[in-house]
């Protein structure tokens, strides 16, 4: 795995008392909206890193152990304010940033994200909150390796929030901004609306499309070729890897 210089900067300011530098690891972002399939992949993922023989570890969203579980509970009543919901969500990711990310990549792990600041971005950007506070909120977030997008059609989304959790979430449904009173249809418009700033966002950030419409496998494949290039894998070590694992 070539080592990678690119930790050495931010997309514009630093976090005081965090230092950038002599960062050896890989940050690998699987970004997409609810449902579309990120966990299972960020999982194995992670699994065929490690079958590999790499040092991998993952960061998700609402993990952090100073504000995850009070994010969840104010997230409950579904009164929550947009800007509050923000600087929540951005108080853990930079308590994450700074506990779990940087010191990982210090070790030279390859870290896989479940969502990264782009979700954070496009859930705000459609809230009608103001892009450059939103830009600047995260100005300081490490700028990755490279970031895959699971695009799933908003049919399958709701289908498998379904089989999910057998209903829809407020807050995943968009049901805060005033679509419709209707859940469906304001989940449909909401999933809409997240898709073309991730479409946006695409552009402007370089995301690697990943149809993940497919079966997991499917994409997972995909998401392993675009990998086994990025990290420079040997192709012995795919071959043990392969030889090691159960038929």
């Amino acid at each position: 795995m070539k080592k990678s210089t690119q930790h050495q900067q931010s997309y514009g300011r630093s976090i005081p008392g965090i230092s950038y530098d002599r960062l050896e690891g890989r940050l690998i972002v699987i970004e997409g909206a609810d449902a579309s399939g990120r966990s299972t992949q960020v999982s194995l993922i992670q699994n065929w890193l490690e079958r590999l023989g790499y040092a991998a570890a993952t960061f998700g969203l609402k993990r952090s152990v100073l504000i995850a579980e009070e994010l969840d509970r104010a997230q409950q009543g579904n009164i929550l304010l947009p800007v509050a919901r923000s600087l929540f969500y951005a108080t853990d990711f930079y308590d994450q940033l700074e506990n779990v990310i940087v010191p990982s990549l210090r070790a030279g792990m390859i870290v896989v994200a479940d969502r990264y600041i782009y979700t954070l971005m496009a859930r705000d950007y459609v809230r009608g909150t103001d892009k450059d506070w939103v830009r600047d909120l995260y100005s300081a977030a490490l700028i990755p390796d490279a970031v895959f997008y699971l695009k799933v059609n908003p049919r399958n989304l709701m289908e498998r929030n379904f089989l999910k959790r057998d209903t829809l979430d407020f807050w995943e449904s968009g049901m805060d901004i005033g679509y419709s009173r209707n859940m469906f249809e304001s989940f449909n418009q909401y999933q809409k609306a997240l898709a073309g700033e991730y479409r946006r966002m695409s552009e402007q950030y370089g995301f690697i499309s990943i149809n993940a419409n497919r079966s997991v496998m499917a994409a997972q494949r995909d998401l392993r070729r675009n990998l086994i290039t990025l990290l420079d894998i040997p192709e012995e070590r795919l071959q043990e890897a392969a030889e090691l694992s159960p038929h």
